[in-house]
């Protein structure tokens, strides 16, 4: 089913267009409910740090403006109610109305049944993604979900159903804001037009720190659970699916290709949280035309960071960095950053720099997907958000078994997780 929903999806759909600059108006006859003239309206599913960014990133960089939010605890809620009123204030927008603000473990339907949306962001735990997508979609309401489009195989092809029940009527976008670096956009475009030649080995990395969170001491073990739900595999994935999953993302993306097979290992070694994710994670895929790519990824104490992926050829090699560079380096030498030197066969890999390759990401994802709300012409990332996803997964898997897994195994295992969490007594 996912090969299949991909394959009919193509990779261009999932690249979208980013829209050109200044005033966008919605067409009436695009949006269901909404009178000409007047900006996209936005809900907000999911009120914690991540949906925070990304909505203010879409208030910041288009004329859509934030009319409605959904949270399933009542001081996030609030908390978020005071804080978009105070931005839209400052850009002279209106309050949000009271009576658009859901709260509780049905606050995903009633967000999605409100008549006065046209969008809706998802950004709750990455556990309820595949659900709330469904339920959005359902409503007739366009949707840019927050990556990982699942946790798990069977929440991956529930998305890929997902998405062919909203092509060609909505936008449904998955944020891989990545994506839309114009840095990283023209590496890739330079790759498969042939400037590294034939592509033979790759490796990646994605090193962080711990992620801090609150105690939330007089919460329940459930509560707790779930506002601290970066720390929980079940919730989370992972941090590898959670998290490094941007890496696999551009992977795929520049070998055109997911991954054949995985083989893994790793451990939470270093972690001191409460929750009961690994710390690091070690694993060589075999992508098709046996091109091998080592990964490896940590996500605990303090220190050093980077993110980076890098691919050698039979003419080249390159590298992208979130900081530091994206480049080309060999017979057709390129250099994202204009004020650096060009790039030679002596230049050694891995020179640093403060090139900010993700500085126009978030700006131009949040246009395009207006963009295409506005022209009628629809994105579908559903399966490609659902091939990145398998990845992760497929990695996730392979360390956890301490075996090899074949993509093939991953897609016949049916893996389903469960949290084992009754919402019901949040409402």
């Amino acid at each position: 089913m996912i090969d299949r929903a991909m394959r009919k999806l193509g990779r261009r759909d999932f690249l979208g267009a980013a829209a050109g600059a200044g005033i966008m108006f919605i067409k009436p006859e695009r949006v269901r409910g909404t009178a000409a003239n007047s900006a996209i309206r936005l809900g907000l599913l999911g009120c914690g740090g991540r949906g925070t960014h990304v909505a203010t990133s879409f208030v910041h960089n288009t004329p859509a403006r934030i009319v409605a939010l959904g949270d399933l605890f009542a001081d996030q809620l609030a908390a978020r109610e005071k804080y978009f009123n105070q931005l839209g204030e400052s850009l002279g927008h209106a309050k949000i109305d009271p009576a658009l603000l859901f709260r509780g473990p049905k606050a995903y339907e009633q967000i999605a049944a409100c008549k006065d949306l046209d969008a809706i962001i998802i950004a709750t735990p990455d556990y309820f993604h595949a659900e709330h997508l469904d339920a959005v979609v359902a409503a007739g309401k366009h949707v840019y979900c927050e990556k990982p489009a699942g946790v798990d195989v069977h929440s991956c092809q529930r998305v890929a159903e997902i998405g062919e029940k909203a092509r060609g009527r909505l936008s449904l976008e998955i944020g891989f804001q990545l994506r839309s670096a114009p840095p990283l956009v023209e590496m890739v475009r330079l790759i498969q037009a042939g400037a590294l030649g034939k592509i033979s080995v790759g490796e990646a990395y994605y090193f962080t720190k711990a992620l801090n969170l609150p105690d939330w001491p007089n919460a329940s073990p459930v509560e707790r659970r779930l506002r601290q739900w970066y720390w929980d595999r079940t919730l989370s994935g992972d941090f590898i699916v959670d998290q490094n999953i941007h890496v696999f993302d551009i992977c795929n993306w520049v070998l055109q290709a997911h991954p054949r097979k995985a083989t893994g290992t790793g451990g939470r070694k270093g972690r001191t949280d409460s929750g009961d994710c690994w710390g690091h994670f070690a694993v060589t895929f075999f992508y098709p035309d046996d091109v091998h790519v080592n990964f490896t990824s940590t996500q605990f104490g303090g220190g050093y960071s980077d993110v980076c992926e890098r691919f050698f050829g039979t003419r080249g090699a390159s590298e992208s960095h979130y900081t530091g560079g994206v480049r080309i380096y060999g017979e057709e030498p390129w250099d994202a950053d204009p004020q650096a030197s060009a790039p030679t066969r002596s230049t050694p890999v891995g020179r640093t720099s403060s090139f900010d390759a993700l500085k126009d990401a978030d700006a131009e994802k949040d246009k395009a997907f207006i963009e295409s709300i506005i022209s009628g012409k629809f994105h579908n990332q559903a399966a490609a958000g659902a091939e990145a996803a398998l990845t992760a997964i497929l990695a996730r898997t392979a360390a956890y078994t301490g075996r090899e897994v074949t993509w093939e195994e991953l897609l016949r295992s049916g893996q389903t997780y469960d949290a084992g969490i009754d919402l019901s007594q949040f409402a």
